[in-house]
C-alpha cells in the first residue's frame, strides 16, 4: 500500500495501527468515533464547493486559493495531524501547487474552534521523507508492533483486535 495521509496520521498515533491499515486490516467501519468523524466532515464541509478533493492517494478536507485545510473532531493528537497535513501539503507542492496548511479542531466539548497554521519548510520536508521511508519499513515487515497498553487504545477501531 502507498503511503498516504491516514498512514501518516497513524504513524504517530500507533505503530500498530499503522502496520494493520497498512497492510489492509481496515476496522474502522465499526467504529463510533470514525463515524463522528465522518459525520463532522460531511456537516461541516456539505455547502462548501472546495471540500473533498481527492489527488493521488490523499483526501483533502478543503482548498483556497492560500490554505489546504484538514479538519479534525479532536486536538487529542495534534502531532499526528500535523504530519498528516504536511503530507497533503508535500503531495500538493508535487503536483506545483504551493499552499499553507490549516488544521480546524472541533472539539465537541468545548464552545470554540482551535486552529493552527503550518508551513512545509525545506527542514520538516525532509523529516517528512524519512517519516515515509519508515512507514514504507513498517508495512513491509513481518513483524507486528506491539500493543501500546495507553488510555488512547480504548477508543481506537482496532481495539478488538489488539485486546480481543
Amino acid at each position: 500500500m502507498k503511503v498516504n495521509g491516514t498512514l501518516m496520521n497513524y504513524y504517530f498515533h500507533c505503530k500498530r495501527q499503522c502496520f494493520l491499515h497498512g497492510n489492509r486490516i481496515n476496522l474502522e467501519d465499526n467504529s463510533e468515533n470514525v463515524k463522528i468523524g465522518k459525520a463532522l466532515h460531511e456537516a461541516k464541509l456539505s455547502d462548501d464547493k472546495s471540500a473533498e478533493l481527492e489527488i493521488d492517494n490523499i483526501k483533502i478536507d478543503k482548498i483556497s486559493a492560500e490554505y489546504l485545510t484538514e479538519i479534525k473532531k479532536s486536538d487529542a493528537d495534534e502531532t499526528a495531524s500535523k504530519w498528516q497535513l504536511y503530507y497533503y501539503l508535500y503531495v500538493l507542492k508535487l503536483k506545483g501547487i504551493q499552499r499553507k496548511g490549516k488544521l480546524q479542531f472541533f472539539e465537541k466539548n468545548k464552545q470554540e474552534s482551535r486552529t493552527l497554521i503550518i508551513e512545509l519548510t525545506p527542514e520538516i520536508e525532509v523529516q517528512l521523507l524519512e517519516y515515509v521511508r519508515d512507514i514504507e519499513s513498517l508495512i513491509e515487515s513481518n513483524d507486528l508492533p506491539p500493543v501500546l497498553h495507553k488510555k488512547q487504545c480504548s477508543k481506537c477501531a482496532y481495539y478488538e483486535y489488539c485486546y480481543i
